[in-house]
């Protein structure tokens, strides 16, 4: 798969990809009901039609030309050096083939000039932990409403990029 731009005729193939993702990792910890529920609201085509002009960010997908198996969406926070990874996710059947990483790459090198990238994260998500732990995040906090509006735990984590 390469990484390339978000663009609008991807839109419907993300949101299936962010539904079915979002099932998959949080239908055991936040109940099917509640996953469709957030999905239907942060998921749906106008909130991710918003995000391709949003200024100071990048959306990303990874494509092979028949599908699109992971996406990412960064913005710069008020602070320019700081930017938020607000979505990393990689479908389930292509998880552990390095589009993670790949997407993760991309968004570092897009945003030059800062030196702090920071995402939430769900800590019962084990295995999103793990993964940026592995790939140099480190624990900065925690937040109760993650995402800014959900009313979600997350556990903070940065790391220096630049």
């Amino acid at each position: 798969m390469f990484v390339r731009t978000a663009s609008e005729r991807d839109l419907v193939a993300i949101r299936a990809l962010l539904v079915e993702t979002w099932h998959a990792t949080y239908d055991a910890i936040y109940g099917a009901a509640k996953v469709t529920e957030i999905s239907d609201e942060w998921h749906s085509i106008a909130p991710l039609k918003a995000r391709l002009t949003r200024p100071n960010s990048e959306f990303l997908v990874a494509d092979d030309g028949k599908r699109i198996g992971g996406m990412a969406f960064a913005a710069a926070t008020t602070d320019a050096k700081i930017v938020m990874l607000n979505q990393l996710y990689v479908h389930p059947a292509y998880q552990r083939q390095g589009i993670g990483q790949a997407l993760l790459e991309e968004v570092e090198a897009s945003f030059p000039e800062a030196r702090t990238l920071r995402v939430e994260v769900e800590e019962a998500n084990a295995p999103s932990v793990a993964f940026y732990r592995s790939k140099g995040f480190l624990p900065a906090g925690n937040t109760a409403d993650r995402g800014g509006g959900s009313g979600l735990p997350a556990l903070i984590l940065e790391k220096a990029i630049g």
